[in-house]
């Protein structure tokens, strides 16, 4: 097993957010981008445009995630780039709706998006590094609640947890073929689907997070650089959490108001 996969990746989402960061921290270890957009796509030129600064190229392609032709787009840039060496499956979406109330339309598109695109996207994405010797990385995006739940939260919660188990499966399954797959699990994170600028992460405060603030793109973007790196090739089949210690807060209560946990 070689472990010599072409510096070449695709970051679903790559418009905003943890996605955006992401493709400037692997452009900067000198991987050519790839990146994918559903709506924004002045927010995918912007990525477009730091990326080149890098130095490296970068491709973008509409995806509409939920449905049966998400893996369209991966395909089409990895032609674009060449090849293929690493896969983020960055992209999402969530809902704030009780069970009883939450439509059966409403659950299927969180689904859809959070699980059977990631899964389209990283059949594609396998199928391509299969062909040839050197193996790869996928790594999919999911998130604190793929581990813990969360009120109003059901749909992604479900198919967070259900991309991180699918991934240690897909690892299992690729790992003779030199591919690691695993999940990197994001806290809260100052991001526009979180409704937060980046600076937020700095600014504001969380007394019921052990450090005490949401968490910055660029702290997941990092983490997601190390396992797309060389330097990660015996790590697959397991959910690297980056939640400032949200999880470890389960006794305690991690919406307090105010410190008083930290008292023994």
């Amino acid at each position: 097993m070689s472990g010599h996969y072409p510096r070449l990746a695709i970051v679903t989402g790559a418009d905003s957010g943890i996605g955006k960061a992401t493709a400037h921290v692997l452009a900067d270890e000198g991987f050519d981008l790839g990146i994918t957009f559903h709506t924004d796509e002045s927010g995918a030129a912007d990525t477009v445009a730091e990326v080149e600064r890098r130095g490296q190229r970068c491709f973008v392609a509409h995806q509409e995630l939920a449905g049966p032709d998400a893996a369209h787009a991966i395909g089409e840039l990895v032609s674009q780039l060449g090849g293929l060496g690493v896969l983020v499956n960055n992209a999402g979406t969530g809902t704030a709706v009780r069970v009883v109330d939450m439509s059966y339309q409403s659950w299927r598109d969180v689904v859809a998006t959070d699980l059977d695109g990631p899964f389209l996207c990283a059949q594609a994405a396998a199928r391509h590094m299969m062909t040839r010797d050197g193996g790869g990385r996928i790594i999919n995006v999911t998130s604190v609640h793929e581990h813990v739940p969360r009120l109003g939260s059901s749909a992604y919660c479900a198919a967070k947890a259900g991309l991180g188990m699918f991934g240690k499966v897909l690892a299992l399954e690729l790992a003779e073929h030199d591919i690691t797959v695993v999940s990197v699990a994001p806290g809260e994170i100052a991001t526009p689907m979180t409704g937060k600028a980046e600076l937020d992460a700095y600014h504001e405060d969380r007394a019921g997070n052990p450090l005490g603030r949401p968490g910055h793109v660029n702290e997941v973007a990092s983490v997601i650089a190390f396992l797309a790196s060389p330097r990660s090739g015996y790590v697959t089949s397991t959910s690297w959490v980056v939640d400032g210690g949200l999880m470890g807060m389960a006794a305690h209560g991690h919406d307090t108001a105010d410190a008083s946990w930290r008292e023994i």
